[in-house]
């Protein structure tokens, strides 16, 4: 049996209270489902400035209505400290995932970047911190590792960072290991590698590049490629980055916690990879796609040319196993992107 799989079985036995901040959220919305299908006691919180209600109206659809009735969700801000009290009140565990994502959004807007991702990280920090919560798991990022050309990449290796967001997701782990070591808090970082899967938005500008890329294949748009599409990521699924976060709320282990793990799966896929694969993958259903070619154009500032992580520390403290790797995850979701086009 797996860490993971004992877990599961453990937390049927004894439900705790969790907090999932951006609830309605891509990965907010998934650990809440999967929380609530674990008979949890689920508190979301999120503003609705990326999250969606449909995503929350989706998860209720998923679950048992007394597997619902265990949720309870609060409308308010990160960046405001009351709404993150409130939030914390009894909870056990605080999966934090709100945050304004994209390097694009905070090289056009660094000021509520910041705001959003420094100022309300720290308002969840004194929050937690007061209520005394068990453990405090924060979305950290692989955009963290910036310049440093290493592959794969570890976590005590990192580089400058290249955009206004990776310097907030590395001042994040500054804090909390400010406040592991001034207050005994209880933190562990998460650095997500390009996690895809249901409930991501297809749609805006800030749009990740697996939705946008089958929407626009499916509806014979152009697909634009940032330079030469030999750019690599470390793809990961949804359901990787479930498992970590609950592996890390929950840890025995006293090593490993106040550290920052990776989370991926170690593989590495060129943008030109992915393409051909969602087309090939989609010219069954779509046959105009069958000869399809993606639009190239410069190169966007502030993007990391390869990325590709090392997660032996992940699997050594926390006992972290991917279950799916990028054709499982892509497999598993698609359904999900064709119907919500």
């Amino acid at each position: 049996m797996s860490a993971f799989d004992n877990l599961k079985s453990q937390l049927a036995l004894a439900p705790k209270t969790w907090l999932v901040t951006g609830a309605a959220g891509f990965i907010g919305s998934n650990l809440v489902e999967a929380l609530l299908k674990l008979d949890q006691n689920v508190v979301g919180l999120d503003s609705f400035i990326t999250g969606h209600q449909r995503n929350l109206d989706e998860v209720a659809s998923l679950v048992t209505p007394a597997q619902w009735a265990r949720f309870r969700f609060i409308r308010g801000d990160i960046r405001n400290l009351q709404d993150c009290r409130d939030a914390c009140n009894g909870v056990d565990y605080v999966l934090h995932q709100a945050a304004l994502g994209s390097v694009p959004r905070s090289i056009e807007d660094p000021i509520t970047t910041n705001e959003h991702n420094i100022s309300g990280f720290m308002s969840m920090l004194v929050a937690a911190r007061d209520a005394k919560v068990a453990r405090f798991v924060y979305a950290a990022s692989s955009s963290t590792y910036g310049d440093h050309p290493d592959l794969p990449k570890v976590e005590d290796k990192i580089g400058n960072p290249l955009s206004p967001y990776a310097v907030t997701k590395l001042v994040n782990e500054l804090y909390a290991r400010v406040f592991a070591q001034t207050y005994g808090f209880k933190a562990i970082g998460l650095r997500y590698f390009n996690i895809f899967g249901p409930r991501q938005d297809p749609n805006g500008a800030y749009a990740a590049v697996i939705p946008k890329w089958i929407a626009s294949l499916i509806a014979g748009n152009p697909v634009y490629i940032n330079g030469d599409g030999e750019t690599s990521r470390d793809f990961c699924y949804v359901a990787n980055a479930v498992q970590a976060n609950l592996l890390a709320a929950t840890t025995a282990n006293e090593e490993a916690i106040g550290q920052v793990y990776n989370v991926a799966v170690g593989d590495r896929t060129t943008l030109n990879g992915l393409y051909f694969h969602l087309r090939d993958n989609l010219a069954s259903r779509y046959p105009a796609l069958q000869d399809a070619q993606p639009v190239y154009r410069d190169f966007r500032a502030g993007d990391v040319r390869h990325s590709q992580a090392a997660i032996d520390k992940a699997q050594t403290l926390l006992g972290y196993q991917p279950s799916h790797r990028i054709r499982d995850g892509l497999a598993e979701a698609m359904a999900w992107y064709l119907a919500n086009q």
